[in-house]
């Protein structure tokens, strides 16, 4: 069996401490001389070993802080029942993202751009239109509890939106979101896909989640039908891979 080296032992050590709970959220894990005592090496090997779980987003560094186990908001759980939120609303607003991180509307902020574009190949092949098809573009950054938790660019027919208050970004959060959108203009959801990969964010996806160096995205591509005609494409919508569980259930 290999050895492995000194810095990638010691990071497996911290680690499990970190996942078994002996370094809770927000502890601070043993100073650099520290952990060169207990194991014997030079202090290029501990920070070697930061450095490892840094990028597993696992610790942060704070300047006068030390080194600290990063906190863990809320898991997300998205299922495709999340939806029926959208679809059979109650009395209080609510959206699916509100339901997901158990906050109230008022906790809820939506950042939001709007544009018009014309479909690419990719775009019309999920719209199954010819491309050069009109769309309202919107880009949407949600937050909960003050932290940027999910990005989500949204397409939709600008012959279906244009002139109604759907293409307003001001009317935004709209309770419901866009299932309630749809029902709105006449053509409610009655089919949902999603498609789900994991890549590498894009340093501008990094930059607006605030997220750790190493972490993963999900990316989400998701189509609403109405009837059989596609009136919705989010593409994507993504998601730190370190904030969410995808928990989904099948009926038989």
């Amino acid at each position: 069996m290999a050895i492995l080296p000194a810095y990638v032992r010691i990071a497996g050590e911290l680690r499990e401490l970190i996942r078994d709970g002996t370094y809770p959220p927000g502890s601070r894990l043993p100073t650099i001389s520290r952990l060169c005592e207990l194991h014997g090496v030079s202090e290029i090997v501990v920070r070697n070993a930061f450095t490892l779980l840094r990028t597993e987003g696992l610790i942060e560094t704070r300047r006068g802080g030390g080194t600290l186990v990063r906190g863990r908001p809320p898991a997300r759980r998205l299922a495709m029942e999340r939806y029926r939120v959208e679809t059979d609303p109650g009395a209080v607003p609510a959206t699916s993202f509100t339901v997901d991180h158990h906050i109230t509307w008022r906790d809820y902020r939506l950042d939001r751009s709007y544009s018009r574009r014309r479909a690419d190949k990719d775009l019309a092949a999920l719209f199954e239109v010819e491309p050069g098809a009109l769309l309202l573009r919107r880009y949407f950054v949600f937050w909960a509890r003050g932290e940027p938790q999910q990005i989500s660019t949204n397409y939709l027919p600008w012959s279906l939106v244009a002139g109604t208050p759907v293409s307003d970004p001001d009317r935004e959060p709209w309770p419901g979101g866009t299932p309630a959108q749809l029902a709105y203009l006449g053509h409610p959801a009655t089919r949902v896909e999603e498609s789900v990969r994991s890549r590498m964010p894009t340093p501008e996806e990094a930059d607006t989640l605030r997220m750790a160096p190493g972490v993963p995205v999900l990316a989400i591509t998701r189509r609403m039908f109405s009837g059989d005609r596609v009136l919705e494409v989010c593409h994507d919508i993504v998601l730190p891979a370190d904030r969410v569980i995808l928990d989904y259930s099948i009926d038989l």
